[in-house]
């Protein structure tokens, strides 16, 4: 899947589930530990924030005061505003292989973009599953976040955002859904 084409689903698939989110679910825990719903949506409003600056060339310090602001009190306008913002500029940025940074190192714009799909794809599993709504995510988009993050297997339980890492415990035949999901240290 063209990374364009991922980064578009992945914003759709979150925004459609804004869309089934009410102000009782905002205090609903999620199962990234200590984070309710309200908590979760802000994480996301501030990637994506982050993502627009860095792409625009924000230093490392900018990047990461970005992550740090407080939680908005209209979580969900503020979050419909950040992904809006963060698809337009990172589809036109046509240098996938500048460097901006991250507050994890320096990376490519395309690691950029990965990320970016990656924690809109597992973030609407953990939305999905704190709302109590289908957990399905796109299948096309499973398969490309499963692909990226693959590589990671044998470090993921020390990157220090996705918990354990894998459990080891899997079937085979297990979907590929729940393949990624175990892998990024979610148990479902």
């Amino acid at each position: 899947m063209d990374i364009n084409d991922a980064l578009a689903l992945s914003t759709t698939n979150f925004l459609s589930l804004l869309d089934y989110v009410t102000p009782h679910d905002m205090s609903r825990a999620t199962p990234c530990e200590g984070w309710s719903v309200h908590d979760l949506l802000a994480h996301v409003a501030r990637g994506s924030d982050m993502a627009v600056s860095l792409v625009d060339g924000a230093s490392r310090a900018d990047a990461s005061a970005l992550l740090g602001q407080g939680n908005p009190d209209d979580v969900v306008s503020e979050l419909r505003r950040a992904l809006a913002a963060q698809l337009a500029a990172m589809t036109g940025e046509s240098d996938l292989e500048k460097i901006v940074h991250h507050p994890m190192g320096d990376i490519a714009v395309k690691q950029l973009f990965e990320f970016r799909i990656a924690d809109l794809t597992l973030h609407a599993w953990d939305l999905a599953r704190a709302i109590d709504i289908s957990e399905d995510l796109p299948d096309e988009l499973v398969e490309h976040v499963y692909g990226a993050l693959l590589p990671l297997e044998s470090v993921m339980g020390q990157i220090g955002v996705f918990g354990e890492g894998p459990s080891g415990t899997l079937e085979s035949e297990s979907s590929t859904q729940v393949k990624l999901l175990d892998l990024t240290g979610r148990r479902p």
